[in-house]
Formats: structure tokens, sequence, C-alpha cells
């Protein structure tokens, strides 16, 4: 079942109260069955990715974020889990280690909240502490 939502995601680099990002926008909600979900958004300029789809694959305990367009990337959130990624964007290709270190789901037929703990490194820099939020209202 597809259902239109309002899907707001903030993030939070270093954990740190002036470093938010905060974007708002309307987007798809697909509930696939029981533990399942797809949340589907249109990337603004805002958040710097303008031109970019951004898909959400939400199960029970992992969610697998998707952009394409201007910037493309498959990343994997999985609670104690590392991934690496290609991050590509219109200045090149990065590579980014994401490691997850908390990952809370709650969501039903009518939306719900993600909240990911993570650190990020790019190309071999010092990783970030990032906490992602995000919140779905169908």
């Amino acid at each position: 079942m597809k259902k239109k939502a309002v899907i707001s995601v903030i993030s939070n680099q270093n954990y740190e109260d002036d470093d938010v990002i905060e974007v708002v926008t309307p987007g798809e909600f697909h509930i696939k069955d029981a533990s399942s979900y797809e949340a589907i958004y249109e990337e603004t300029e805002i958040s710097g990715m303008e031109g970019t789809t951004t898909k959400l694959e939400i199960y029970k305990d992992e969610i697998t974020l998707y952009r394409e367009g201007t910037t493309s990337t498959k990343m994997d959130f999985k609670k104690d889990s590392n991934s690496v990624t290609l991050y590509n964007t219109p200045y090149g290709m990065l590579e980014l280690k994401i490691d997850t270190k908390d990952l809370r789901i709650d969501m039903d037929e009518n939306g719900g909240e993600v909240q990911i703990d993570y650190n990020i490194s790019i190309a071999g820099q010092p990783p970030q502490g990032t906490q992602l939020k995000i919140k779905i209202k169908a």
C-alpha cells in the first residue's frame, strides 16, 4: 500500500547542537509487508542534493538508504555492523566507511521513527560521529 507522507530528516554531526540540519519534505510511504516499509522523497536545495531521489528501505533491524540523481549511493545501517560504500557526487566519487553504533526503528502502517547513531569516515579521514533521526507521518 502506498500513502502520501511528511518526512523529517534531522542530521547531527559530532552530536553538537550548532551542527544540526533538518529537512522536512513531502514524500511517499510504502507498506511492503508487516515488517518492511519504504519511504521515498526528493532532496532539496537545503540538503545540498537537489535533483536526487532518496529511498529508505526500512526493516525490523536494519535500514538501507539509496540515493539516485546528482548524488548516488547505497548506505547500509545495521546495529554493531560496519560497511563500506561509494558516494558519487558531482565533484567526484568518495569511499565512505560506516560503523553503525546504534539503530532504533519504531515503524507501523502510519509511519514512525528511525534513529541511527554511527561513525562515518570519508577517504581515510578520522571518523565523525553522526546521529540521524527520520520521522515519517503517513
